[in-house]
C-alpha cells in the first residue's frame, strides 16, 4: 500500500528525476510528468518499479490551462488524489543583458515559476480539501539572495513564486494543506554538461562545503517537507546549496 500520490513534473530528468525516485523510495505512488522527453520519463518509472516502486508516466505542458486540467485527472484516474504537487518544470534560463531585456523574456520565466504552479494547485486543491490536507512543495531557487547579473527575468520569477509559497501557505494552512518552497543552489545535472572546469572551481570556491550539492540532496528536502515530521512546517523555504548564501 502506498502513501498517497505524488505529482512530480518536468521529473524526466534532472532533479525532478531524483525526487520522483526519492518520493517513490518512501512509499509514495509517483506521478512521473514531462513534455517531450519520453524516453526519460520511462526510465525514470523503471528505475522506480526496479526497486519495489509504484510510478506512471503523464506527458503534458504545465503551463497550459487545458494540458494541465487534463493532467491531474489523468493522474487521479490511474493512481488517486494528488496528496503531494511538486511544480519542478522549468525551460531555459538564458543570460541577457538588462539593455536587450524584452517583456517576453519575463513572460518566458513567469510561466514556469507563476503560471504552471498556480494552474496546478488549482488543480489539485479539490482533492486536497477532500482529503483534509495535502503538500505543495515549490522548487525554488537561491539565486533571489545572490542576484546575479543577467538573468533578472528569471530572478524575478524566482522571487515572485516565493511570494506565491509564503500567500498560498497562509490561504490553504487552514485545509490542512502546506505550503513550503526548497531553494537549491547550483547543483549540476544533465543541462550543466558544457559547463567549464573553471567555472565550477570557481563556484564550489565560493560553498562553505566547497563542493556541489547532489539532485539527492534537494530531494531529501523535498521527502522531508512531504512526511509527517513536517507537519507543522508551512510558508518556508529551506535553502540546499552549502552556505552559499550565509549572511
Amino acid at each position: 500500500m502506498t502513501r498517497g500520490t505524488a505529482l512530480v513534473t518536468g521529473a524526466s530528468r534532472g532533479l525532478g528525476a531524483a525526487i520522483s525516485r526519492a518520493l517513490a523510495a518512501e512509499g509514495w505512488a509517483v506521478a512521473v510528468n514531462y513534455r517531450s522527453d519520453a524516453a526519460g520519463a520511462r526510465r525514470v518509472v523503471d528505475e522506480i518499479r526496479h526497486h519495489g516502486g509504484q510510478a506512471q508516466a503523464f506527458a503534458a505542458d504545465v503551463t497550459d490551462e487545458d494540458g494541465v486540467r487534463q493532467l491531474v485527472e489523468d493522474v487521479e484516474g490511474a493512481l488517486g488524489p494528488v496528496a503531494v504537487l511538486v511544480p519542478n518544470a522549468t525551460g531555459p534560463q538564458p543570460e541577457i543583458p538588462l539593455d536587450q531585456l524584452t517583456w517576453r523574456d519575463h513572460l518566458d520565466q513567469l510561466e514556469f515559476f507563476v503560471k504552471s504552479p498556480t494552474l496546478l494547485v488549482q488543480a489539485v486543491l479539490p482533492g486536497m480539501k477532500a482529503a483534509g490536507g495535502g503538500r505543495v512543495i515549490q522548487i525554488g531557487s537561491d539565486i533571489f539572495e545572490r542576484g546575479l547579473p543577467r538573468v533578472s527575468a528569471y530572478l524575478a520569477a524566482k522571487g515572485a513564486q516565493l511570494g506565491l509559497t509564503r500567500s498560498w501557505a497562509r490561504e490553504l494552512g487552514p485545509h490542512g494543506i502546506t505550503v513550503n518552497l526548497v531553494a537549491p543552489g547550483w547543483i549540476p545535472v544533465e543541462r550543466h554538461a558544457d559547463v567549464s572546469e573553471d567555472d565550477r572551481r570557481a563556484y564550489t570556491g565560493e560553498v562553505p562545503l566547497r563542493r556541489f550539492g547532489r539532485p539527492e540532496e534537494v530531494a531529501a528536502a523535498v521527502c522531508f517537507l512531504a512526511s509527517d515530521a513536517a507537519s507543522f512546517v508551512n510558508g518556508e523555504r529551506i535553502t540546499v546549496n552549502g552556505g552559499h548564501t550565509i549572511d
